[in-house]
């Protein structure tokens, strides 16, 4: 599997990453009550880059200053250990089945001192059941005491039940949807699945948007780039 890209560290000025600070602005204030501790990150179908989102969303954050935990949740098709460049050999799946402590199993990246990263682990053969369990409700309850934000990233909502689950633990839910991938029905599919968990939608990220394309992003971009070169 290639390595991702984290855009946030490596071109913090793009207008990508802006997009993505507007992101963690609208999360802070999405709301005003209670503070959101725990985030799951989905999307209606595979490959939408719902965890490149994740990923980004979680260094965000921690560039904030805020202490951040980014926890691989598809224990189906774990991919954040390719962005971090590390080994997928213990993670969530450990914790949760061998009642490992996340201090014995976290990475902590140097290329952010606020961003934690507990990989999936090894695949398990029960993963609805691992994130149904006791013990990760219990894990999550916990890792909120020692973490401002804790970004979960869940495998598609419109394959399998496991972001469903996730989101009834949750304080928030963010669907990830491509634009020129995702079909309409699925997307609409996927907020329904959610919304019958009583799911606390927090919105809806639209990736891959086409940016050579349509007068608003032009714009935008534009006078990103102009303000900088001021």
């Amino acid at each position: 599997m290639r390595n991702q890209r984290i855009i946030t560290h490596e071109n913090p000025k793009s207008p990508i990453a802006e997009a993505f600070r507007t992101l963690r602005t609208n999360i802070q204030f999405s709301s005003i009550d209670k503070a959101l501790s725990s985030i799951v990150i989905t999307s209606s179908g595979p490959g939408e880059g719902k965890s490149t989102v994740s990923v980004n969303t979680a260094m965000t954050i921690a560039q904030s200053g805020k202490k951040v935990l980014l926890v691989d949740c598809d224990l189906r098709k774990p991919k954040i250990h390719t962005f971090f460049r590390i080994h997928n050999g213990q993670g969530l799946t450990n914790v949760l089945a061998e009642g490992i402590e996340l201090r014995e199993v976290v990475y902590e990246p140097e290329i952010e001192d606020n961003l934690h990263v507990l990989t999936a682990g090894p695949i398990p053969p029960n993963p609805s059941e691992l994130l149904g369990s006791k013990r990760m409700k219990e894990f999550l309850k916990k890792a909120e005491t020692n973490y401002h934000t804790i970004i979960l990233d869940s495998p598609p909502v419109g394959v399998v039940t496991d972001a469903a689950i996730l989101s009834t633990i949750a304080d928030g839910t963010i669907l990830v949807c491509a634009v020129g991938q995702a079909e309409i029905e699925a997307s609409k599919m996927a907020k329904s699945l959610l919304e019958k968990v009583n799911a606390n939608i927090l919105g809806v990220v639209l990736n891959k948007v086409p940016v050579t394309q349509g007068g608003y992003y032009k714009y935008h971009y534009y006078n990103y780039y102009s303000y900088y070169e001021e």
